[in-house]
């Protein structure tokens, strides 16, 4: 439990260079306190006994006021799981987040279905950034080292390594085996984006407007060989 205890510090001073040292860490990030309570809560609701239940449920509620954060008792979380700033996350019940999982503010892990006992909310496998306000919404799988940008909808599995953006959410033109090759560190993305990532229909519609321009030149020229013709 220690050791767990100084992953996750050591987990926040490695991805927030305003992070100054594990004493303020320890006392100052919300999600770091969403994630210790959350531990709690979700070892009490293993019991599958209904006053334990209701504890897990009370102590996620206080989680939810002290820190803006909600996690469902019954969702899963890995080691080293680091929420940034925090406000307005929302995990839900079957949800699970894998180890070194980067959550960032306004993200929801959520459920589309309404059956009990049903697997209802995403599964983010090791690594995978989550860009603040996206959304992923149902039981598939983000694989490992998937980078989710922010604002983006998710609503489909994602490739591991892939980096997706947009509503509904699209592969980049990034290499989904890039992010495999690098380190842990190296592949990190702050918000899910790396650096040079693009809609792929902000991809097309600039090649639409090229060729329009492109088009455009040779209808005036064809125009002005037409009216020195006519003269």
């Amino acid at each position: 439990m220690l050791s767990t205890f100084f992953e996750d510090l050591d987990t926040v001073l490695e991805k927030d260079p305003a992070a100054r040292n594990r004493f303020e860490v320890a006392t100052c990030y919300p999600g770091l306190h969403a994630v210790w309570l959350h531990r709690l809560a979700h070892s009490l609701w293993q019991s599958n006994w209904g006053p334990l239940r209701w504890l897990a449920r009370f102590i996620g509620l206080f989680a939810r006021w002290l820190t803006g954060i909600e996690i469902h008792p019954g969702a899963q979380l890995g080691r080293r799981v680091f929420i940034d700033h925090g406000l307005g996350v929302v995990i839900g019940e079957t949800a699970e987040v894998g180890d070194d999982c980067t959550i960032y503010q306004g993200v929801t892990l959520g459920g589309t279905a309404l059956e009990r006992g049903t697997k209802r909310h995403p599964t983010l496998e090791p690594g995978v950034v989550v860009g603040a306000g996206a959304k992923v919404l149902g039981p598939f799988t983000v694989g490992a080292g998937a980078k989710v940008g922010s604002n983006a909808v998710v609503v489909k599995a994602v490739p591991k390594g892939a980096t997706v953006v947009g509503i509904p959410a699209r592969l980049a033109n990034d290499d989904p085996g890039k992010a495999a090759a690098l380190g842990e560190h190296e592949s990190f993305a702050a918000y899910g984006l790396s650096s040079g990532v693009q809609d792929p229909l902000d991809i097309l519609m600039h090649q639409m407007m090229d060729e329009l321009k492109t088009q455009r030149a040779i209808i005036e020229e064809l125009q002005e060989k037409l009216d020195k013709k006519a003269q």
